[in-house]
């Protein structure tokens, strides 16, 4: 049996490289201002030397999306990986108000604990959201920024923290639906790849946590980062913009954006890619990640 922190279905993963990414999982009891008790959060740390490096997954997903990115980067650097609260793997406890601001103030004590240092702060999608989020709040944290296909400008429609039961239930029941789905039609196509098949299983095993529903519904009422667009231009660190141009949840137009009113940063786009390079593109993501670092001698 995998970690006995995660769900029983871990147990049913093929793929080798998500099975040893799984057992490097750890786990800390971290204290914070959100709840009485410790938060159990999960994360992954390898490597060393340079300035640390720290990837933050996007919405309703966990550190298993860096399970081929991450090996790559600790070749090089010290590299963490954490799943936000209310996401992945990182215990939900029902007196908390899953939010933006909560998010950003349980990253804030990770960080404290365990880095306690100036970083590069690595944000893929909502992931990118926080990253901007936390780097306003913390400037003396983060030493540059790497947005992959962020989350900034294309946001959700505002009414969706007006949703009341039972959509709000059945709204999130939609997110999940959706990976179920994909996996079952997945299993009976007899010409699929199995990496295909894999990356679903991985992208789905988070939402068998205890109260993952609680979460994502107050996560949802919260508004999440739809106040972020005009805060963006605010942002003065070293930025990389990564964005895979067939992306077909959020628009190349919102790249152009960011690379616009972030005055220090440069976008580099990525053919036949879609939304998350970091699944689809390791390799060139890493990359254009090192490239970046060497430039900016960190």
């Amino acid at each position: 049996m995998l970690t006995n922190f995660l769900p029983l279905q871990v147990n049913q993963l093929k793929d080798s490289e998500a099975i040893a990414f799984v057992k490097s999982i750890e786990t800390i009891a971290l204290t914070t201002c959100l709840s009485q008790q410790p938060i159990l959060t999960t994360y992954i740390h390898k490597g060393c030397g340079g300035t640390p490096i720290l990837l933050l997954h996007g919405f309703d997903s966990s550190i298993l999306e860096f399970r081929h990115l991450l090996p790559l980067l600790a070749a090089q650097n010290e590299t963490w990986a954490v799943d936000l609260l209310g996401n992945g793997f990182t215990q939900r406890l029902k007196e908390i108000q899953y939010s933006p601001n909560t998010i950003k103030l349980h990253l804030y004590e990770f960080w404290k604990t365990l880095i306690n240092q100036p970083i590069i702060l690595i944000g893929a999608s909502m992931g990118g959201a926080t990253a901007i989020d936390f780097t306003l709040t913390y400037p003396e944290v983060v030493k540059s920024l790497v947005l992959i296909n962020s989350l900034g400008y294309t946001c959700a429609p505002t009414f969706s923290k007006y949703l009341f039961p039972p959509f709000d239930f059945l709204a999130v029941e939609y997110l999940r639906q959706r990976h179920i789905l994909a996996f079952n039609v997945g299993s009976i196509l007899p010409n699929l790849d199995t990496k295909i098949l894999s990356a679903i299983g991985c992208a789905m095993l988070h939402q068998e946590m205890p109260l993952w529903y609680d979460a994502m519904i107050s996560y949802v009422k919260s508004g999440g980062y739809s106040d972020l667009a005009n805060s963006i231009s605010q942002v003065d660190k070293p930025t990389l913009i990564l964005w895979g141009e067939a992306d077909d949840i959020l628009p190349l137009e919102d790249a152009e954006k960011f690379h616009q009113d972030i005055a220090n940063s440069r976008l580099i786009k990525l053919k036949n890619c879609g939304h998350a390079p970091q699944i689809e593109q390791p390799h060139m993501t890493y990359k254009h990640i090192l490239q970046y670092r060497k430039h900016q001698n960190f």
